[in-house]
């Protein structure tokens, strides 16, 4: 322990091999005997940054070995919107658009394998965290890799409940972890139709839930850095996160 009692922290810049590329990775856990079961945490469209890497380091202070990975890795090595160029903003929607739930998957089995060959790691209390562009690679590996991850987050996520072949909702039942959805009130990319079509599937497939529709707030309001941050629903986000991944990873530890 460190000074006033607080966890000092290890943290290690990985290069994973995937057989597609190599995904740069950072790893941050206690600094105390583990193993801490294992956080995916999946970025948002602008990039892996420092913003994320200190969302990364909250997580794993209370007791937790994060993962958090460059999902661009396939077209860059590292990326990071610059906002007031629309050139960036443009390449970031490319990225974006070349990604997709079935990618992240295979991703999400070289971090945990990844994660397997640390004793500090266990890989049997799996949880997974995304925000935005990540909320539905959040669900879709939950039900694909049911008995390993128990609980899976998605913060004002995109793309829940489509049309599309690959959409979250439609495999629901194949979750058995706890799942935890907050969606913001003005969001372009999720109107509340979308939202309660989500809602509704995970009702149906009797998933253990919690989603709440955050009134008042925008797209992107726990992002200290963005306009649209919102302090106390940021706040309140993160007290969710934690129980959550309390409540699933660590009662059975």
């Amino acid at each position: 322990m460190g000074s006033g009692g607080l966890e000092l922290m290890i943290e290690t810049h990985l290069a994973i091999e995937t057989g597609e590329g190599k995904m740069s990775t950072f790893v941050v856990r206690p600094e105390s005997d583990g193993p801490f079961p294992v956080i995916l945490f999946l970025m948002d469209a602008p990039g892996k940054r420092e913003e994320l890497h200190d969302m990364a380091r909250r997580v794993a202070a209370t007791g937790y070995y994060v993962m958090l990975p460059n999902l661009y890795y396939r077209d860059v090595p590292s990326f990071t919107i610059h906002r007031e160029d629309p050139v960036s903003a443009k390449y970031m929607a490319q990225l974006m658009d070349n990604l997709s739930n079935a990618m992240v998957s295979r991703d999400a089995a070289k971090l945990m394998e990844q994660a397997e060959s640390d004793d500090s790691a266990n890989t049997d209390l799996v949880g997974v965290t995304g925000y935005c562009m990540s909320g539905p690679f959040a669900l879709w590996l939950a039900a694909d890799y049911p008995e390993k991850i128990k609980a899976a987050a998605s913060i004002h996520g995109v793309r829940l409940a489509t049309d599309a072949d690959d959409s979250p909702h439609t495999r629901a039942a194949q979750i058995d972890g706890e799942v935890l959805v907050l969606a913001a009130e003005f969001d372009d990319w999720v109107d509340k139709p979308h939202f309660d079509r989500l809602t509704d599937a995970l009702i149906n497939a009797d998933v253990s839930h919690y989603a709440e529709w955050v009134d008042g707030v925008h797209h992107g309001f726990v992002f200290s850095q963005r306009a649209k941050y919102d302090k106390a629903a940021s706040e309140r986000h993160w007290e969710l996160l934690h129980s959550l991944f309390d409540r699933n990873l660590k009662s059975s530890a």
